[in-house]
């Protein structure tokens, strides 16, 4: 049986700071330490629920994902206040309703990439 491990999203070199940003402070993930071999490849690696991670590599040329995209669920009292968080710091939420019975929401990380945050049901 396959099982999801980490989902990597591609930024631009010098992505480091802009991802502990986004992806930490507006996001609230906890950063891992990147294995030491991997380190000069640059980037950012954080931990999701469970053993889960989400990686950001650096992509050289850089292309923002603007279609195919990781979810990510999170209980449903939370996904309001992380929507309004984004929007204080300026990041675009687009809430979606076409998909019955799920709230759910559209926003890009600092590179253009798209991401959806929906409620857990």
């Amino acid at each position: 049986m396959l099982e999801l491990d980490h989902v990597q999203i591609a930024a631009p070199a010098g992505c480091e700071e802009e991802a502990r940003r986004f992806f930490g402070d507006l996001l609230g993930l906890e950063e891992i330490e990147k294995p030491e071999p991997l380190r000069a490849r640059g980037g950012a690696w954080f931990a999701l629920h469970g053993e889960h991670q989400l990686h950001i590599g650096v992509e050289e040329p850089f292309a923002a994902a603007r279609k195919a995209h990781p979810a990510f669920r999170l209980p449903a009292a939370d996904l309001d206040e992380l929507a309004d968080r984004l929007e204080a710091a300026g990041e675009r939420v687009e809430w979606d309703d076409s998909l019955p019975g799920t709230r759910r929401f559209y926003t890009a990380d600092p590179w253009g990439n798209r991401l959806e945050l929906l409620a857990a049901g």
